[in-house]
Parts: C-alpha cells; sequence; structure tokens
C-alpha cells in the first residue's frame, strides 16, 4: 500500500553482490543500493517494480554490502573506476540508516580506495556524516531531490519526506563545509509541483543556501506510478487532472509501455523555465563534472597506496 502513515517493516538479508552498472537516459555508470524497500512513500517513485511489490511496506538492509563492496573492490579488474550512485533505487539515507549503518560503512570503504561517489538522497540523515562527506570533497557530490515546497503537496505525493525546509537547512551546512551540493527538481509532477510559483520558492531557497547546481527532469509514467498519481491529482482537487494528464502524456488506458514520456512541448516549456530561473539566481543548470578515477590499489604489506589520480 502506498498512500500510509505506518513505518515499514525493517528486515536483514544477505546480498550476493552491491556494485551494479546503471544507465539512465544516455549516462552510464556505476550504482551501489544498500537497502532494498524505501520509507519515504514516493507516490511517483520509478523502483517499484513488480519484483518488489512490498517496496514501500518492507524495507531490506543488506546486511552484508560493506564486506561485499570491500572484496569487490579489491578484485575490480580495470584500472579506473567510474563514479558510484548512491542510491538509484532506494534512498541511502532512509531511517533504517539509523539502525543497521550500511551506508556509512559502504562510504568508507569507497573512500578507502579512492572512489569518486554521487549520494542522492532527500533525508536529513544524512547530516549524520557531514564530516565524513565534507573530508572528501573533492571527489563526491550529494544531489539532493526537491519536489516540493509545499507543504500540503509534500504530505500527501511523499508523505515519509522530511519538509524542505529541513533539507535546504542540511543543504546549507554541506554547502559552508565544502561539500558539492546539487538541488535536483525531479520528478517535476505536471499539474502539481510545476507551476511558476512552486519553482520560484525552490530557486529562492537554494540561493539562500548557496547551491551552485541544479538539474531538473519530468516525471514519466509507468500503468502503477498513473495509479498513484490518479490518486494524488483527486486528493488535491486538481480540475480535469485525469483528462490533462492523457493530453499531456499522450497515452490510452491501461498504459502499456515501460514509460511514457511527457509531449516534448510541455517538457521543453517547463525545463527551460526552470533553467532561466536558475541562472538568473547565479545556479548553474547541471551536475558537477564527475570523472572517473584511478582506484587505490593495496600492496602486499597491506599498505594502501593512492595511485594518481588521472581524470580519464
Amino acid at each position: 500500500m502506498w498512500y500510509c502513515n505506518t513505518a515499514p517493516e525493517t528486515q536483514a538479508k544477505i546480498s550476493k553482490s552491491i556494485i551494479h552498472p546503471f544507465s539512465v537516459r544516455g549516462y552510464e555508470g556505476l550504482t551501489i543500493n544498500p537497502y532494498q524497500g524505501c520509507q519515504h512513500r514516493c507516490g511517483y517513485c520509478y523502483a517499484t517494480y513488480e519484483w518488489s511489490p512490498e517496496f514501500y511496506d518492507k524495507v531490506y538492509a543488506k546486511i552484508n554490502s560493506p564486506d561485499i563492496l570491500e572484496k569487490e573492490l579489491k578484485s575490480w579488474k580495470r584500472e579506473y573506476i567510474d563514479p558510484v550512485m548512491i542510491s538509484s533505487a532506494t534512498d541511502a539515507y532512509q531511517p533504517a540508516e539509523l539502525k543497521y549503518g550500511l551506508t556509512r560503512k559502504c562510504i568508507q570503504v569507497l573512500q578507502k580506495y579512492g572512489v569518486p561517489y554521487c549520494v542522492f538522497t532527500k533525508s536529513i540523515i544524512i547530516e549524520r556524516d557531514l564530516d565524513l562527506h565534507s573530508s572528501y570533497s573533492d571527489n563526491c557530490c550529494i544531489a539532493w531531490s526537491i519536489t516540493t515546497c509545499n507543504e500540503k503537496v509534500r504530505r500527501v505525493i511523499e508523505p515519509g519526506t522530511p519538509p524542505a525546509d529541513r533539507i535546504f537547512d542540511v543543504i546549507k551546512k554541506f554547502v559552508d563545509r565544502g561539500v558539492r551540493c546539487v538541488v535536483n527538481i525531479n520528478p517535476v509532477v505536471p499539474l502539481v509541483t510545476d507551476s511558476p510559483e512552486e519553482i520560484d520558492t525552490i530557486v529562492e531557497k537554494s540561493q539562500r543556501a548557496n547551491v551552485q547546481y541544479a538539474f531538473a527532469a519530468v516525471m514519466r509514467l509507468r500503468q502503477d506510478i498513473w495509479e498513484r498519481i490518479k490518486t494524488v491529482l483527486e486528493i488535491l482537487g486538481v480540475p480535469d487532472g485525469v483528462e490533462l494528464y492523457s493530453q499531456i502524456f499522450g497515452f490510452v488506458e491501461p498504459i502499456s509501455a515501460n514509460y511514457v514520456p511527457a509531449d516534448r512541448k510541455y517538457s521543453k516549456q517547463v525545463l527551460e523555465m526552470i533553467e532561466q530561473k536558475m541562472s538568473n539566481a547565479g545556479i548553474a543548470f547541471e551536475f558537477p563534472e564527475m570523472p572517473s578515477r584511478q582506484i587505490t590499489r593495496q600492496l602486499g604489506d597491506g599498505v594502501m597506496k593512492q595511485t594518481c589520480l588521472t581524470d580519464y
């Protein structure tokens, strides 16, 4: 069940691997997900596939993930390694992290081997690891997923997340410590979070936090996501929401495609608006460059040797 105020059950599990290739919209890299399932209950979540029917109600902690990660990096066959995304299919700093601490341990392993990484989160729990990330600021970034600053909307569309004001308070602390931070307006939800007023609020708060980078993407639809968004439109009382969505996305129910993108004209208009507003605020509409790095190797005497960090 998506729209629910109860906390999910957490359960430990053993994972066979942790580093996986990741590809989205032309970008290719690596990702690790120390958890499966997520407590944030975002109605637009892309990770709620059929293979994870309990995504909102059961969170699995991959308790051996730091050990597996160490093993995989020790046996890394290539001279260099691409930046690692933490996480592509859940939030690595959801409440389960307070109990298991797997994300912190995995990041310590990544740092040990000189691996560049970018954390994607909308959690304030990451503040616990401010010292850890700031000590590695030249080789990492934090991408903060901000969907809305409207509390009425947030409580409906992503009821398990903290208020945007609290997130921006934490962002400011990371920026002040020299960590590269990205405000990632992703997804933009048509008819819900796409108004100039909604975007203006995010831009103003980003500017106040001295954020240097921003990015955005319009929501894509799958049948399961569409069922949840219909509920969102109904709860928020969006006039003619279902009819307008069929025009914006050009679909006929049931949605048979894996993903249905929004109309190009609509997406172009929204993204250009966001880019212009961010540019006017002195915020670059892009992700900071995260090049591949040569991996730190371990010598026979157990001493770690940092090779030259040559960009590829």
